[in-house]
């Protein structure tokens, strides 16, 4: 083992010997496509037995795992094939250790937190976006004036949270010139709007120019009201409908609960634009819906409604990400909260690509879909002048 790395493990074994340690942050994988991007070890008392939990923060989940402390120290050393950078903060030092590529650097530094550490199970939940003196989440009755979550709206908080920690990593991700242009298409409320604003802007730091467009005016004008009262500056909401509205330059396009083709004519929108990032969380499926025939002896699959609903939302869902990625992106699908609190909760984000992708081979693949459920045409083909 690397001797940096062997002090490393040393200094960690010694805070917890000390009972001294708070954390350690793991990150900067040597392979920027892998999908972990970084691990966040705290000790733990789990009945009466002193652990190690591992966070692993992935691009749209994260994996909680407990170790005892031998284990635990073997996962840290093993996570340095992987990783270049780690950080260990304690209440008596912080300890850098940063592996290049012809050196390893080992620092000591004066600690950064010097309370003593807690190891409890219950820990506050750290949030990126948190309801104390929030203005735009009490205008918009998710937070009480005391600060507190609304009850009822805690599935709405949690929502906004985890589509924050989705947008963290996909910017965090991706290299921008500033100001950023975002685009929020079919903004509503904009409860995700502000939030997004709020974390980019205010905690990220990061120059940003956001636009919600919503085809209502009474909820144009609520946001722009609330857009005033928190002083978000370059935050305004306009009045448009996603399939008219005219977008001349955008670096993210946003589309969540689209209905239909509306969410077709968002992704054309940010393809035409050469949008770096596109992020949408498809809402109906009515084109694809009045389509689906399957005449073979597999048509029983489409007998019941819900089924048939459903195999309507998979084939839709799966071909706009092909044709996204026909458009050089990488593309993926998958729940972004748990179907209790919300049933829309598919959503696509596709992230502009430099590699080349095999276009026949997509076509072929998008043709065998619509061949197989009877389908003559998606309406986003249509929009972007596909023959598949």
């Amino acid at each position: 083992m690397n001797t940096k790395i062997e002090q490393f493990i040393d200094k960690t074994n010694e805070a917890i010997a000390e009972n001294t340690l708070h954390k350690i942050i793991i990150s900067n994988p040597k392979n920027k496509k892998d999908d972990l991007k970084k691990i966040t070890i705290r000790p733990i008392d789990i009945k009466q037995e002193l652990m190690l939990t591992f966070l692993y923060t992935h691009k749209t989940k994260d994996i909680t795992k407990n170790y005892n402390i031998d284990v635990g120290l073997k996962q840290i050393s093993e996570l340095f094939d992987t990783f270049s950078d780690a950080v260990l903060f304690s209440s008596k030092e912080n300890v850098e250790l940063k592996i290049l590529n012809k050196k390893t650097l080992f620092k000591l530094l004066e600690p950064t937190i010097t309370s003593a550490p807690s190891l409890s199970h219950n820990r506050k939940k750290e949030r990126l976006i948190e309801p104390e003196n929030n203005i735009y989440l009490k205008e918009l009755k998710v937070v009480s004036p005391d600060n507190k979550i609304i009850h009822s709206r805690y599935d709405k908080f949690r929502q906004i949270n985890k589509f924050i920690e989705i947008i963290d990593n996909l910017v965090s991700n991706t290299h921008f010139d500033q100001p950023i242009s975002i685009i929020d298409m079919g903004s509503g409320k904009g409860y995700l709007t502000f939030a997004v604003y709020d974390y980019l802007c205010n905690s990220k730091k990061l120059k940003v120019h956001i636009k919600g467009v919503e085809a209502r005016e009474e909820l144009v004008s609520l946001c722009n009201n609330i857009a005033q009262k928190a002083s978000f500056e370059n935050l305004k909401f306009e009045q448009g409908y996603i399939g008219n509205y005219e977008i001349k330059d955008v670096d993210v396009l946003i589309a969540l609960h689209a209905c239909d083709t509306a969410t077709d004519e968002a992704i054309f929108k940010g393809i035409s634009n050469n949008a770096k990032l596109i992020i949408c969380a498809p809402c109906c499926h009515k084109q694809i819906r009045k389509q689906l025939t399957i005449n073979n002896k597999a048509t029983g699959i489409l007998k019941h409604g819900i089924l048939a609903e459903r195999h309507a939302e998979l084939v839709t869902d799966e071909i706009r990400s092909l044709i996204l990625e026909y458009f050089g992106y990488n593309t993926k699908v998958f729940e972004f909260i748990a179907h209790e609190h919300t049933a829309k909760n598919i959503m696509i984000t596709a992230e502009k690509s430099e590699l080349e992708f095999d276009k026949q081979a997509i076509l072929e693949e998008i043709n065998a879909i619509k061949s197989l459920y009877g389908i003559k045409q998606h309406f986003l083909e249509k929009l972007l002048d596909i023959n598949s």
